[in-house]
């Protein structure tokens, strides 16, 4: 049974950083694609960065790149998102998800996302 926890969301100022933290169980980090999405009430569920097999390939959405960074440990089983700079319209609930595909143009599309966390808040005020 595949387990995905999400922490290190919380409270920032505009222009702060926070690095959020992935604990991964039941799944084979390294093989396929683990995205990082966001949502805000009212808004569909949005990819903001992805990272990929066990070179560790990266994405991110022109929303947040430069911004952003997903990474990956496989010996913690653990996948992170550096958020820099952050600003108020990245406020909203983060999660992380597991797929079973290698990188693709689809990684920011939900539904190629079979497993998913129970999310982290981020709230950044102005």
């Amino acid at each position: 049974q595949v387990q995905l926890v999400e922490s290190g969301g919380g409270s920032v100022e505009a222009g702060g950083s926070l690095t959020l933290s992935c604990v991964v169980s039941g799944y084979q980090l390294g093989k396929f694609c683990m995205g990082w999405f966001r949502q805000i009430p009212g808004k569909e569920r949005e990819g903001v960065a992805v990272v990929c097999g066990a070179e560790g390939r990266t994405n991110a959405a022109d929303s947040v790149k430069g911004r952003f960074t997903a990474s990956q440990d496989i010996d913690k089983n653990t996948v992170y998102l550096q958020m820099n700079n952050l600003m108020p319209e990245d406020t909203g609930m983060y999660y992380c998800a597991a797929s079973r595909n290698s990188y693709g143009g689809w990684w920011f599309r939900a539904q190629y996302y079979v497993d998913w966390g129970r999310g982290t808040q981020v709230t950044v005020s102005s």
